[in-house]
């Protein structure tokens, strides 16, 4: 218990929660964060271009449905399904991002203001010189009722 509080703690006080070795962070942490923004922009701003950049072609999403079922969807119809051109509402920051060698894992959340909150994390794998999110795995909230 008192690990997960001074964790909670610390996350509170830091924009951004990092685990790696020590040299390579400097060098890997904004490669990783950049691709992670191509994401949050991208869905935001209506880009699939620049979503696309940050995901594997076969990447796949993976959540649990109402009917308590998991729930698969191609990363390509995802991407099909954003608009060029059409910005939303959505908000994103990275929380954390924990990194060894080629591989990486990351956790974002993603706000829809008067709808939901997402929770998101990301695999990522280094390969071709460039940092790419292999898979994605999701959790939501609903956005909190105002009090009367």
């Amino acid at each position: 218990m008192m690990h997960h509080t001074l964790v909670f703690a610390l996350l509170l006080q830091l924009p951004l929660y990092v685990v790696a070795q020590p040299g390579q962070v400097a060098h890997e942490l904004p490669l990783i964060t950049a691709t992670l923004m191509d994401y949050i922009d991208g869905t935001a701003n209506g880009d699939p271009d620049q979503v696309r950049r940050a995901f594997h072609p076969d990447f796949n999403l993976y959540t649990v449905n109402d009917a308590d079922s998991l729930w698969i969807r191609s990363g390509a119809k995802y991407i099909d399904g954003i608009k060029v051109g059409e910005k939303n509402t959505r908000q994103g920051r990275i929380i954390s991002i924990d990194v060894e060698g080629n591989a990486a894992m990351a956790k974002a959340e993603i706000t829809v203001p008067g709808w939901r909150i997402f929770t998101d994390y990301f695999l990522l794998l280094k390969y071709e010189d460039a940092w790419r999110i292999v898979q994605k795995s999701y959790s939501w909230r609903a956005w909190p009722k105002e009090e009367k």
